[in-house]
């Protein structure tokens, strides 16, 4: 005779708990959550698809160099001529949130990991149950809390793109070299010196790898968030596959590549000096 283990009424009931008593706060992270993404969409739309060109294009000539702003010149102009602009410009702005307050979140937590030895294990553990949890099982408990619409999206792609910042912050400052913390220390640093003169330059590289990491992976969840009404190129996405529309599926995945090849190298020039 077996038992099987089933925890998942409880898990059901604690979330509704939380909802029936902490409505207030949800209700009000939601109006902030979709407040400020809204206030990026504006201001995605206000500099139109031809100021995104030139903002793509300009970035990756001073940054990367001559044949990358080609290519970045190419990539915009195909988004734009083959008619997504408006729905890409949705997908950046959500990406762009979900990763401003991934790294408002992931980078503090990180830098107190490295610095308490008990803090980290508990998140190294905690970040690898975030990591390995499927993708789309985040997308349940948010829009129990949120309802549908891009608070919800936002919520599960920054439990979901956290991860790799919280983990690298955290290895850079740990990788810090005992020189020159003794150096930093023997000029008078007090902790709070220590941090921001000493180890948080030296683990600049890392802490921008894990910036890149999340800008990734902020982009690869907004797609899925469209399945809870997030919006953006998810939705051409979510509508291919109901229709087996193949052109329409393949065309719109192009667009997203082309937008994570740019988010990718641009967003990675920043972790390092550029080449003279």
């Amino acid at each position: 005779m077996t038992y099987p283990l089933d925890f998942s009424r409880q898990i059901d009931e604690a979330i509704h708990s939380l909802l029936a008593h902490a409505g207030g706060f949800f209700d009000a992270l939601a109006v902030v959550i979709d407040t400020f993404a809204g206030g990026l969409e504006t201001v995605t739309a206000w500099l139109t698809p031809w100021g995104l060109v030139i903002l793509a294009t300009g970035i990756g000539a001073w940054r990367i160099g001559k044949g990358f702003a080609l290519f970045a010149l190419l990539a915009t102009l195909y988004i734009i001529y083959s008619g997504y602009s408006e729905h890409a410009s949705i997908t950046l702005a959500l990406t762009l949130s979900s990763t401003f307050f991934s790294l408002l979140i992931g980078i503090p937590l990180g830098i107190w990991s490295a610095r308490r030895a008990r803090v980290g294990s508990v998140v190294r553990t905690l970040l690898d149950f975030m990591q390995t949890m499927p993708a789309f099982v985040y997308l349940i408990p948010a829009t129990i809390l949120f309802g549908l619409g891009r608070p919800p999206g936002i919520f599960a792609t920054i439990l979901f793109s956290m991860p790799p910042v919280v983990r690298l912050t955290d290895l850079g400052i740990r990788q810090v070299s005992a020189a020159r913390l003794e150096a930093g220390i023997a000029f008078g640093c007090t902790p709070w010196q220590l941090l921001w003169k000493v180890q948080l330059p030296a683990a600049q590289p890392s802490i921008m790898a894990g910036v890149n990491q999340t800008i990734m992976m902020a982009m690869s969840m907004v797609i899925i968030a469209s399945m809870v009404g997030a919006g953006g190129l998810g939705n051409d996405i979510l509508s291919s596959i109901q229709q087996l529309d193949i052109g329409l599926g393949l065309q719109s995945g192009i667009v997203v590549v082309l937008m994570a090849i740019l988010l990718d190298r641009l967003s990675a020039s920043f972790a390092r000096r550029r080449e003279r």
